[in-house]
This record gives C-alpha cells, structure tokens and sequence, in this order.
C-alpha cells in the first residue's frame, strides 16, 4: 500500500528497489451530450487567462432545472378527508331528517286510519240504529204505555 521509507545512507539506497503499484483503470463516462436544433451553430465563445493564454470553446447553455412549484399549506389528502367528514355529517343528517319524517308520515297515516274508522263505524251505526223507513214488524209508543205493578200494558 505505502512504499517504504527511504534510506538513509547512500548504499542503503542502491540495494532498495520499488516496484510501482498499479493504477486500476477508472471507468470514464462519456459528457452527456445536449442536442443542438439543425440549422443553429452555437456561438464561439473566448476568455482571456490573468497570464494571456486564450481559451476558445463553444458557448453552451446548461439546461435550467424546472421550478419548484410551492406546496400549499394544507395537503391535498387532509383536505380530501375533511371534506369526506363534512358529506358524511350531511348524510347523516340527511338520513336523520329521513327518519324524522317517515315515523310523522306514519303517524299521520294511523291518525287517518283511526278518523275513518270512526266515521265508517259512526255511519254503519246510524244505518243499523236509524228511525228512517221501517221495514215492517211492531211500532211501540212508549210515551203511551203504562206500566203497573213492574208488568208493561201497550
């Protein structure tokens, strides 16, 4: 890894040799390459060195990173679940009102129900129980008769 020291006389270095260590190749990758459009031909571009060489090259725009598009403050997934817990408290509350209303429409019905029972069962009775058109059999005055000893004569 290291090499020895060197030595420190003069025939203490002529017997020591050093064998060079080898180098592994590094892998080179190539520059990526930026597709220039077909009829264009970049500008050439020159720079002038502090000690007066001149460095001449082509000029090439390095691509701009896209802009970071700010975040909203509140996520997208917490909205969304705060506005699931609004549509289900309306729901709910839909479905309460629902309620509601069938057992009053139920309610409503059964008082209808018991209405026109006692107005049918009033009019079966008068029908039954009426004065209007005898059909045969005796008439008794009773304002008439007289009673004696609990024994009725009419």
């Amino acid at each position: 890894m290291y090499p020895e020291p060197a030595p420190h006389t003069p025939a203490e270095r002529a017997v020591t040799t050093y064998q060079p260590t080898p180098i592994p190749s590094a892998v080179v990758t190539p520059a990526p390459v930026i597709p220039v459009q077909p009829g264009t031909v970049p500008a050439v571009a020159s720079i002038v060195l502090p000690d007066g060489r001149i460095i001449t090259g082509y000029a090439i725009d390095h691509p701009q990173p896209q802009p970071v598009t700010a975040k909203p403050a509140v996520s997208r997934t917490a909205v969304n679940v705060a506005l699931g817990g609004v549509g289900f408290l309306a729901v709910c509350g839909g479905l309460l009102l629902l309620t509601s209303f069938i057992a009053a429409l139920t309610a409503f019905i059964g008082q209808l129900i018991t209405l026109a029972a006692v107005i049918f069962g009033g009019w079966i009775a008068v029908q039954v129980l009426g004065t209007s058109g005898h059909k045969g059999g005796t008439t008794v005055n009773i304002r008439k008769a007289v009673i004696k000893r609990n024994h009725f004569h009419g």
